[in-house]
Order: structure tokens, then C-alpha cells, then sequence
């Protein structure tokens, strides 16, 4: 048999069970014409009879006792396999999980996030990666369980993603630079010396599109990939830095934080996975501790589409 029906797999489990053809056709509520017609079936492909008379019964072969109790885990393998799957028992997960984020999500977030996990389940590892760059192919290939961000085109049309806060950019400066002393306007804010940030190497971002119609326009003395190396300038000199407020809280401690004069848009940080372990209960259980520790409340809607920015 080339391709041979994996159905008889079945067949032949209640077969060597049984040693009846009557019997394991009522098991399977099959007439017994059937059945024989599935032994006859089995004997051509196992080349082996596989069931021979003795007296007025049937005995199984050497050949079918071998086959026995692999027949029986297969069946029971495949059974497992197509039913729902069991409740998860945190307690004896022993597994790695990778999650890719941009610099800042780990100093603000992982704290709480590797607490919870390890008092729920101390056999889970938590494995962060930094995120150079927006493509989803980590996510596709298994690399990567995890990540958060915002939802952009480069990100593979398949991806999962689910909001878990709302985050607006905030500027940044040293402690006692001259903007800690007065009510900043757009024009105190544009006339500072600025860091942009940007992994793509991008001239402008949106606090300049927010200023454009105040006909200002900021001087960029330097760009950088990210947040933590925007802040750090910003802490060593007069440099303004302008980053997501939540995003990065822990990163700016001991700084001079204050509301933008101008109105980019807020950013929605989402959570991303890849489709293929959407119903795995280890992984529905992970995205759900990162849910709660990011935005502390129940689950958020899920999204499809925000503004690419970082």
C-alpha cells in the first residue's frame, strides 16, 4: 500500500484487542462482513495474517504481538492529538519563552513580569532579546514567542496583535537644565538642541510634524537607535530627548520630565505573536502575565493597525 489508510490503524488496535472479528465489529459498530473485509485489508498491508484460527477462536500472531503495543500508544498518541488539550499544570511547565523588545520594556516592566512568572510556574524561563528592527520574522519562525511594540506595515499580515496601553512622548531633560525653570512653550521647546530617535536612521519623526504648524522647526544635533541612549545624552548635557512616557518610566529616573508643548500623536504599545500558538495554554497563560503587568486591568481589544513608529 503506498499510502496506506491510517484509519486501520484503528481497526487493527481493537483487532489485536479483541482477537474477534465479532467482537471488534461491534466496538466499532461495523457489520462483520466489514470488519472482515478490514482484516483482509490489514493482512495485505502488514503482509501478515496477523489473526489465525485456533479451535473455534482466533489467536494473534507472532507478527501482531509485536505490533500490539505500538498499535495501542499510536492510537492513543493520535487521539491525543485531536482532542482538546488538557488543563495546564503551571506548576510542572518546564519551558523557555523569548520575548523581543525595544530598550525600556525590560527595565519598566520585566521586574514584575518575572515575579509573576516565577510564582506561577518557577519551571518557565523568561529569555528577552532586544528588537533592532520591526520585521516579523522571528515571530514566524519561531525564534521569538513574544513581542511588544506598535503595529506597522513591515509586520507580517498573519501576526497577532493586542493592545496593552496608550503611551504619549513626554520631553526629557538633565535636572537644572533652563527648561526646569520656566512654562515651556512651543518656541522654548523648538529652540533646544535635540536628539532624535530612530532605528531606521530617519531625519524627522512626529514631534516635528507637531510643530510644523506652529511654522517651528527643531534642530537635530544627533540620532540615535534608542531610548536608553537618548536619555543617556540627554542626562550628560543640555540635549532635550522626547520618548514615550510609560514606556520608558524607570529609564528616566533622577530626570526632568515634562509634557510636550506640541500634540504628536499618542502611540498604542501592543502585544504580538504568531497564530500557531494562539490556542496553546502555556502561551495563552504567558501573554496573559504580560497583559496584566503592563496594563494592570483586564485583557485590552484586540487591534489591527496604529501608527508605525518604532
Amino acid at each position: 500500500m503506498s499510502h496506506p489508510d491510517l484509519n486501520l490503524l484503528i481497526t487493527l488496535d481493537v483487532l489485536l484487542t479483541e482477537c474477534s472479528v465479532a467482537r471488534a465489529a461491534r466496538r466499532l459498530r461495523l457489520s462483520p462482513s466489514a470488519m472482515s473485509r478490514a482484516l483482509a485489508r490489514l493482512r495485505e498491508a502488514t503482509g501478515d495474517p496477523l489473526l489465525v484460527r485456533a479451535g473455534r477462536g482466533l489467536v494473534a500472531t507472532p507478527r501482531a504481538i509485536e505490533l500490539r503495543e505500538r498499535v495501542g500508544q499510536l492510537v492513543q498518541d493520535a487521539k491525543a492529538v485531536l482532542r482538546p488539550v488538557e488543563t495546564l499544570d503551571l506548576t510542572r511547565l518546564v519551558q523557555t519563552f523569548t520575548l523581543r523588545n525595544q530598550d525600556g520594556f525590560v527595565e519598566n516592566f520585566g521586574p514584575d513580569l518575572v515575579a509573576r512568572v516565577g510564582k506561577q510556574a518557577p519551571g518557565v524561563q523568561l529569555r528577552f532579546v532586544p528588537k533592532p528592527d520591526r520585521d516579523s520574522a522571528p515571530l514566524r519562525d519561531g525564534s521569538v514567542d513574544l513581542e511588544t511594540g506598535v503595529v506597522g506595515k513591515a509586520m507580517g499580515p498573519e501576526v497577532r496583535a493586542q493592545a496593552l496601553f496608550r503611551d504619549r512622548f513626554v520631553g526629557v531633560v538633565r535636572m537644572g537644565h533652563p527648561l526646569c525653570e520656566v512654562a515651556i512653550t512651543p518656541a522654548d521647546y523648538a529652540a533646544g538642541r535635540h536628539i532624535l530617535i530612530s532605528r531606521r536612521g530617519l531625519a524627522r519623526g512626529p514631534v516635528d510634524d507637531a510643530l510644523e504648524p506652529f511654522d517651528l522647526k527643531r534642530e537635530i544635533v544627533t540620532v540615535v537607535g534608542g531610548f536608553s541612549e537618548a536619555l543617556a545624552l540627554a542626562r550628560a548635557s543640555d540635549l532635550i530627548a522626547s520618548v514615550p512616557e510609560r514606556y520608558t518610566g524607570n529609564l528616566r529616573d533622577g530626570m526632568f520630565s515634562f509634557p510636550l508643548p506640541v500634540s504628536p500623536p499618542d502611540i498604542t504599545i501592543s502585544l504580538l505573536w504568531h497564530p500557531r500558538t494562539d490556542l496553546d495554554p502555556a502561551h495563552r497563560w504567558l501573554r496573559e502575565c504580560v497583559r496584566e503587568v503592563c496594563a494592570g486591568r483586564p485583557p485590552a481589544r484586540a487591534v489591527s493597525s496604529s501608527p508605525s513608529l518604532w
